[in-house]
């Protein structure tokens, strides 16, 4: 009996997968990571927003630059939209109403792209409170949490740009005001003007610069951010909320594959569906209603996109202050906003390195804070959200004054006054709710969860019954640090000489006792304290 030996050959996908893998290594790459844990809790997805919406943007960008001019030139327009026939404009505005009248879905993709934008930031900044407020920023996140700050700067920056290039009458306006900002600037104002412009405002460069920047430099940017981001995301483990058999060597959770990928990959489109229908419902910078840019011209209710308008509110509501040195006007009514706005988001970004220089914390954080057991980090984040909202409403106090019939005038002076103090007031509200909920969580593990249920004893006495909390939400409301604030120290020495103590240390210790010291915390309750409230001594 003759015997054949017929070697059967692997499908054409699975020869594929082989070269592939023995020149990248994917396989070896794949194992090691497709079954990485990925926590399971509803704040993560923030993070998946902002990337999602992230690629949008990219996707109907990329369909828009098919059909955008960025030109200055000037140009009849006569195209669909019947009103603005034989107008003068700008290529670019022309383009841009081609886009939305003439290109096949032009308008709707205009609209995603913009939502998309608006939504972008929004989950960012978002995002980053969720981050802020949970301490995920501590070691060793905060090379991270820079990642994501410039991220949330270039996306303000990369959004100002691409409004600012249809060259309509909305857009010119802020790139008008961006401009005057610019020549406050002592001694090099004037030739950053120059050069942005191409010469004298609005020149004839400013769009065709917009658009590379809008398209190639923040972009890529912002790209290599992301994917470094992503990176350092995957490397440290993503952070969890405290829990039973949750450590900082552990991550309970859900595999990246199938799992978490197939739950990703629905989220996606849901978010893509979400924004593309309120981009169909919802109009946004409808430029055939505002018209062509010119310069003897500014569109009524002139406002930037929400988040610009931190920066706008410093400029409106500073007093018109001027101070003339040498035969040279410095505007300080523009000048200080301009300190001002860079010094908020350098606080901003330097914040994780502020809090572990004067806690002392220099150990690894994988377990996530609840927001009330840090009342002072919670606090500031809460007094700087509120500080936003203020100059929000002073970057649109014209709006404020016309919709509610109030004096301009007022909004403004509400708006400086409340500067400085809503803040205060923010910061103080905010850590005493922090160190209430501390207190009825240390009550509720000593003596239960109120059940409701009201019991009359033998001797009259009416009192509340309550329930005692299963393990898991002991374990939830007792797991967290409380550090005990820094020390200076004896101020001699074993031998009675003088210890020389720097302004430094000083500093150190007293803003650490405003994080730590007494009546910034509330001691969480001991097993010891547990054990003989539930002994029955002195309980009901």
């Amino acid at each position: 009996m003759s015997t054949e030996s017929n070697k059967r050959k692997a499908p054409a996908g699975e020869r594929v997968a082989d070269w592939a893998d023995g020149r990248l290594g994917i396989y070896g790459l794949a194992k090691a990571n497709m079954r990485k844990i990925f926590p399971d809790h509803w704040s993560f997805m923030l993070g998946e927003v902002c990337l999602y919406s992230f690629i949008i943007i990219i996707l109907t960008g990329v369909y828009l630059t098919l059909f955008f001019h960025p030109s200055m030139q000037e140009v009849t327009y006569h195209g669909s939209y019947v009103p603005m026939q034989g107008m003068h404009m700008s290529d670019a505005f022309q383009s841009t109403m081609h886009i939305s009248f003439d290109v096949r879905g032009g308008l709707l993709i205009r609209q995603i792209h913009h939502w998309g934008a608006l939504i972008f930031l929004a989950a960012m900044f978002v995002h980053m409170m969720r981050v802020f407020f949970t301490g995920a920023f501590r070691k060793p996140r905060e090379i991270n949490w820079l990642f994501g700050f410039l991220l949330f700067v270039l996306g303000m920056f990369t959004g100002f740009t691409g409004y600012s290039l249809p060259d309509d009458l909305l857009s010119g306006t802020g790139v008008r005001f961006m401009e005057g900002a610019i020549l406050s600037v002592p001694i090099i104002g004037t030739y950053i003007s120059m050069f942005l412009f191409g010469g004298e405002f609005p020149g004839s460069d400013f769009v065709p610069r917009f658009f590379s920047i809008h398209v190639l430099l923040l972009p890529g940017i912002m790209l290599g951010l992301l994917v470094a981001h992503l990176i350092l995301v995957f490397y440290h483990k993503h952070t969890q909320f405290p829990g039973p058999g949750r450590t900082n060597k552990n991550v309970v959770g859900m595999p990246l594959l199938p799992v978490y990928m197939a739950k990703a990959g629905g989220f996606f489109f849901l978010v893509f569906g979400v924004i593309a229908a309120v981009a169909a419902i919802a109009t946004i910078n409808p430029i055939w209603a505002i018209g062509p840019y010119r310069p003897d011209q500014v569109s009524t209710g002139a406002q930037p996109d929400w988040y610009m308008g931190f920066s706008e509110g410093l400029i409106r509501v500073m007093p018109g202050w001027e101070i003339n040195l040498w035969g040279h006007t410095l505007v300080m009514g523009v000048l200080i906003p301009l300190i001002i706005f860079p010094l908020v988001l350098v606080s901003i970004a330097v914040y994780p390195f502020i809090e572990s220089w004067v806690t002392g914390d220099k150990r690894e954080h994988h377990l996530l804070d609840r927001p009330r057991n840090a009342p002072t980090r919670t606090a500031f984040g809460a007094a700087w959200i509120s500080w936003y909202f203020v100059l929000l409403v002073g970057g649109g106090n014209d709006l404020w004054a016309t919709h509610f019939h109030l004096s301009i005038n007022a909004i403004t002076w509400f708006v400086r006054v409340g500067f400085f103090v809503v803040p205060v007031l923010v910061f103080i509200a905010t850590r005493r709710i922090c160190l209430g909920l501390q207190r009825r969580d240390r009550d509720k593990v000593l003596h239960g969860r109120e059940s409701g249920i009201i019991k009359r004893l033998p001797h009259g006495e009416f009192v509340e019954v309550h329930e005692p909390l299963s393990q898991e939400q002991l374990h939830t409301l007792t797991a967290h640090d409380q550090p005990k604030p820094l020390e200076i120290g004896a101020e001699v020495d074993e031998n009675g000489v003088e210890r020389k103590v720097g302004r430094t240390d000083k500093l150190r210790a007293k803003l650490s006792k405003g994080f730590y010291g007494e009546g910034a915390q509330i001691p969480k309750a001991t097993a010891e304290e547990y054990e003989e409230i539930t002994s029955g001594h002195g309980h009901h």
